[in-house]
């Protein structure tokens, strides 16, 4: 989709990252969002008081009024909350204190309703990957392709969940029929690589939308963070979870990433221009097995190297070897030694992360400084070029796209 002239409640999406959970900023003599580092409220009306409480603990609903305690709210996290629903489209969004307590939450939330069977789509991030595998929450999980999903639901199936595109091989799902495979069960999209500037799951059919925001809403890796955009109603018990469990936003994580919200658009669209013409380079390369790159866009690129992809790491120098992902700076590393090194090696290698496989978040700097810098680190040219694909899974129109770039 057009990312310059979809609208989402009859904002551009460009508007609402600048303009969404500040809307009463002018009314309270403010320009910029203030930030409440309260962990605790005075209130003299402890009848009052208790009775918000019940109603909190019984509906989950956000109480109205001033605040009571920091783990059932704060303000400047409720402004990143409501920024971020109005970005993916949905009713709400719950912060939590990073991606995975908020996956964490889910699966509580779920559980809560005695289902505890998830379907998952492989590859998704090592650690959603082994919560899930490793029932540390007692979820059950069978791992399906997309065509397997609806064949694989049982009736205590409480989720099906999926990463499009996908860490680190950016395969991509169609969601609508996705959602469509999944009938009443719950559609969870992990929508951490593509953002809502790219793509917005719940128009596809998705109920849940989670995010690490850790990586492309704070934008400058300097904030951890999660959040799981839905319907009101599963916010509630989202929020009756992270009142109970503690995994709360800290307020100063939620003025930052409020802050990165505002430059969303503008970074994702800047970094992708440079991803793609990285692709399209390192696709014609001969010392390049293959190259990953999403029909969606993004700023992420995964390629199989011919050379030792530890090599390749160690001799980086503009490009910094590190895990993580969506900061203005590149970053590379080796998922099969670090991200998803706890995922089972043939479930790793059976969902297309091979050891020769190396995923580089690409930020901000000079497309040709970035360039020379790959080059070089990818050592010397072949005398032979061997026989491989150019680029893995991708069509005519996205090889002509990447060809311009």
């Amino acid at each position: 989709m057009d990312a310059d002239t979809t609208t989402v409640d009859a904002r551009a999406v460009d508007t609402l990252a600048v303009h969404a959970g500040r809307e009463d900023l002018a009314g309270l003599g403010l320009h910029a969002p203030p930030i409440d580092l309260s962990t605790t409220y005075p209130s003299y009306d402890s009848r009052g008081e208790a009775a918000r409480i019940d109603a909190f603990a019984a509906t989950g609903e956000a109480p109205e009024g001033p605040p009571v305690y920091g783990r059932l709210g704060n303000p400047t996290v409720a402004r990143f909350e409501t920024a971020l629903a109005q970005l993916e489209g949905t009713e709400s969004a719950v912060a939590f204190a990073s991606g995975m307590a908020a996956l964490s939450a889910v699966l509580l939330a779920q559980h809560a309703t005695g289902r505890r069977h998830v379907v998952a789509v492989r590859p998704l991030y090592g650690c959603s990957d082994h919560l899930l595998t490793a029932g540390l929450l007692g979820t059950e999980v069978t791992w399906a392709d997309p065509e397997g999903v609806a064949d694989a639901l049982r009736p205590d199936t409480a989720l099906v969940m999926v990463e499009s595109p996908a860490n680190p091989t950016l395969a991509e799902v169609d969601l609508a029929a996705l959602a469509e495979a999944c009938g009443t069960v719950p559609l969870l999209v992990d929508n951490t690589f593509a953002t809502p500037v790219l793509q917005r799951p719940v128009e596809s059919g998705a109920r849940l939308v989670l995010h690490s925001a850790t990586k492309y809403l704070g934008g400058h890796g300097d904030v951890l963070g999660g959040v799981v955009a839905c319907d009101e109603a599963f916010a509630r018990r989202l929020r009756q979870i992270r009142f109970a469990t503690g995994g709360v936003l800290h307020p100063l994580a939620g003025y930052l990433l409020l802050r990165g919200l505002a430059t969303l658009p503008v970074r994702v669209r800047a970094a992708s221009t440079t991803a793609a013409g990285l692709a399209a380079r390192l696709a014609e390369d001969p010392r390049v097995l293959r190259v990953h790159y999403p029909k969606v866009g993004g700023a992420m690129v995964a390629f199989e190297t011919l050379a030792d992809p530890h090599e390749v790491i160690a001799r980086v120098r503009l490009i910094t070897p590190a895990v993580s992902l969506g900061s203005v700076d590149t970053l590379i590393q080796h998922p099969a030694s670090i991200s998803h090194r706890i995922v089972p090696e043939d479930d790793r290698t059976s969902s297309g992360v091979s050891d020769r496989l190396l995923r580089m978040s690409v930020g901000l700097e000079d497309a040709e400084d970035l360039w020379r810098d790959l080059d070089q680190a990818l050592g010397e040219s072949l005398a032979t070029p061997v026989p491989r694909p150019r680029v893995q899974a991708l069509d005519a129109d996205l090889e002509a796209q990447l060809t311009d770039a």
